[in-house]
């Protein structure tokens, strides 16, 4: 399944890459946050001396901007997802085929899924 960029993603890569000068394909939306997801070489680049780069961006888009290392293979996927869920803790992924399964807590499980299932769509538009 292919992901197509709708404008308004294209717009915040186009932001993001006049400020930080770093380039990525990687952008989306979470819990109210704009992600953007970059080589893990390139991460302290964007984010910049006293995250003077995203404090920019936030005010120009008024959402808080959030940059992710990429993971580099199935390994780094358990870290990738917990840096995008966090705060919210889960307790062991399995990876089955082309999907993951997350598993956590009845309260957790509740802050995973949210409200009207929002969180869940956003995760697997991921």
């Amino acid at each position: 399944m292919t992901k197509t960029i709708d404008m308004q993603e294209m717009r915040y890569l186009n932001l993001f890459e006049k400020i930080t000068n770093v380039r990525t394909r990687f952008c989306f939306n979470y819990n109210n946050n704009i992600m953007f997801g970059v080589p893990k070489p390139f991460v302290i680049k964007s984010i910049g001396p006293d995250a003077q780069n995203l404090k920019k961006m936030n005010n120009i888009i008024g959402k808080r901007i959030r940059v992710i290392p990429l993971p580099t293979g199935t390994n780094d996927l358990k870290v990738f997802i917990e840096k995008i869920i966090s705060p919210v803790e889960f307790q062991s992924v399995e990876i089955k085929d082309n999907e993951v399964v997350l598993t956590a807590g009845s309260r957790n499980k509740a802050s995973l899924i949210g409200r009207d299932k929002r969180r869940l769509i956003e995760m697997q538009k991921i």
